[in-house]
């Protein structure tokens, strides 16, 4: 039954897309020919794909890492290519007599170990490697892995800039050359007939002249114990992906940030229309709301002349009222027997202001 390794990002798994695919297998792709007929270790072999490419030019490979289940993985699906064979240990006490490889490849293992291990390391590497043998080891660069862009890789324990590797390095090998790698976009122009010139240019619709050498996102060294031992490679490695699959996924990339912005553009005219009616909806509003405030204050006006018609409809109500009291206590006396004695004399009296008058 096959295993499924997930992709954690501590190591690299056949079918993760992307720069890190590229990255890993030209390296696996650089090594390949420089160790042609030679008993090989790879150090940290992870899932195993690069020991199986190296095989196809190595004598022998020996593929060696510290996870079981990776390693279960990588026997499970390398186990039966001849000339292959995986071992777990770690990379500090490997299992292996004195001399026991021609070359070793260790790629992306030593930042990985504590800073008190790596010399460790080194010197199992040169314990096990045979007079004449090569070391092709790489290692990201400080400065511009992590430095300058702020990034931390949370399994990475120490990470060198070129002087601090050169300097672990030369502890035991005293021959080392280093090569710069980073993912860099560019045109290619090559020859059909071949050839082993190479030429890097940097143009623009102003100028052209010779591409100065980029910063190395990574360091990729063969190094020996005499300068007579290395070999000699080509002065620009480029890798492609056979069937373009990292420019299809920048293509796809490019697209969806089209049709995303396609979606933007029109989100943003619906926006507008959408500001529109809200606008018209909000003057209807604001006219209803004078409408209303009009409406109320022609109501406060005529609940106030209610009031006032009221108080003055009550004031003569009073009056008459008090009318209506004086004519009843009028009419009570005039009913009453004083009343009665004395009507003959305001009779009298009344008589009396017709003659004198």
């Amino acid at each position: 039954m096959s295993t499924t390794l997930e992709f954690t990002g501590e190591r690299f798994v056949p079918g993760v897309p992307g720069e890190i695919e590229l990255e890993h297998v030209h390296r696996y792709a650089f090594a390949q020919r420089l160790v042609a007929g030679r008993r090989v270790l790879d150090c940290a072999c992870g899932e195993g794909y690069g020991s199986a490419l190296l095989a196809k030019t190595a004598a022998s490979v020996a593929g060696v890492d510290i996870d079981g289940p990776t390693l279960a993985h990588a026997r499970e699906t390398y186990g039966t290519l001849a000339h292959v064979a995986f071992h777990q240990a770690s990379a500090a006490a490997l299992p292996f007599a004195d001399a026991s490889f021609d070359a070793i490849v260790s790629f992306e293992t030593i930042e990985h170990l504590p800073a008190d291990l790596q010399p460790a390391m080194l010197a199992e590497f040169a314990r096990v490697l045979a007079p004449g043998g090569l070391v092709i080891l790489s290692a990201p660069n400080r400065v511009e892995y992590s430095d300058k862009r702020g990034y931390a890789n949370e399994f990475h324990l120490h990470e060198h800039d070129r002087a601090e590797l050169d300097a672990l390095l030369a502890r035991h090998f005293a021959a080392r050359r280093f090569h710069h790698q980073r993912v860099w976009m560019g045109s290619a122009i090559w020859s059909e007939a071949g050839g082993t010139d190479c030429e890097a240019l940097v143009a623009d619709t102003h100028d052209a002249r010779a591409q100065p050498l980029p910063a190395a996102m990574y360091y990729v060294v063969v190094a020996a114990r005499e300068a007579a031992h290395l070999p000699p490679v080509a002065a620009v490695s480029l890798c492609s992906d056979g069937n373009d699959a990292e420019l299809a996924r920048l293509h796809g990339h490019a697209a969806e940030v089209l049709r995303l912005d396609r979606l933007l553009l029109a989100a943003n005219d619906d926006a507008a229309e959408r500001d529109g009616w809200i606008l018209h909806l909000e003057g209807l509003v604001a006219e209803r709301d004078a409408r209303l405030a009009n409406h109320q204050a022609a109501q406060d006006a005529a609940l106030a002349a209610m009031r006032d018609e009221n108080a003055r409809l009550a004031g003569a109500n009073a009056a008459q009222e008090a009318a209506l009291a004086a004519q009843e206590r009028i009419i009570d006396y005039r009913q009453s027997v004083r009343w009665w004695l004395k009507l003959p004399l305001v009779r009298l009296r009344a008589a009396w202001r017709r003659i004198a008058g």
